[in-house]
């Protein structure tokens, strides 16, 4: 896709939605973290189910910590994959309290040295915690940056790579945004709502 067009795309995508956010609940980006960790393979509805009580009950890495396995077992055991996600977020809490003060790391390397953090995790905290222009690829952003043509790639790095080059810079705080919510409630893997699609006309699929 041309750079013109894909100025276009968030152009109108932007106009439609000027400040989108990220459906993840959460008060601070420890709290962002924890849900982003919890969300791989899940629902942001079944991790805010969770997290709600959760964080109730523990708002920091020491209260997390404190809670043990089995205690923040109890509140995540709904969650997919829960046994690994408890044991990274507890490792996690304990990394945060011993190497940074009990804070969020605002750099990529540094989020992607805590257990259970790779590279589109520590993008979206980066992202929506500390409004750094970051984008994370997940299999919405993936599928949409294919399907349209934005950024094409057969690995998240290389669609991340890509639609870092054309994103224009006006649209990059959002951006990651409007291309999970595009995908997740229009552009969907199954049966796509290309007649009502803002961008239908832009889209590679509909180009003659």
């Amino acid at each position: 896709m041309k750079r013109a067009l894909v100025t276009e795309c968030f152009h109108r995508w932007a106009k439609a939605n000027p400040e989108p956010r990220g459906e993840l609940n959460h008060r601070n980006p420890f709290e962002l973290l924890v849900a982003v960790i919890l969300s791989a393979q899940a629902t942001d509805k079944g991790v805010n189910r969770a997290t709600g009580p959760l964080f109730s009950a523990a708002e920091t890495p020491q209260a997390m910590l404190d809670l043990g396995l089995e205690g923040l077992t109890e509140y995540i055991h709904s969650i997919g994959l829960y046994p690994t996600k408890a044991k990274n977020i507890l490792a996690t809490c304990q990394k945060l309290i011993t190497d940074f003060a009990g804070e969020v790391p605002q750099t990529r390397a540094s989020l992607e040295t805590l257990p259970g953090v790779g590279r589109k995790t520590a993008n979206v905290v980066l992202n929506i915690a500390f409004n750094q222009p970051t984008l994370a690829v997940d299999t919405h952003v993936f599928r949409v940056a294919n399907r349209t043509g934005m950024g094409t790639g057969k690995t998240p790095l290389a669609v991340e790579e890509k639609l870092l080059k054309v994103v224009p810079k006006e649209y990059m705080r959002h951006a990651h945004h409007w291309l999970i919510l595009h995908g997740r409630y229009t552009c969907t893997a199954r049966s796509p709502k290309c007649s009502t699609c803002l961008i239908a006309d832009l889209c590679r699929q509909h180009r003659p």
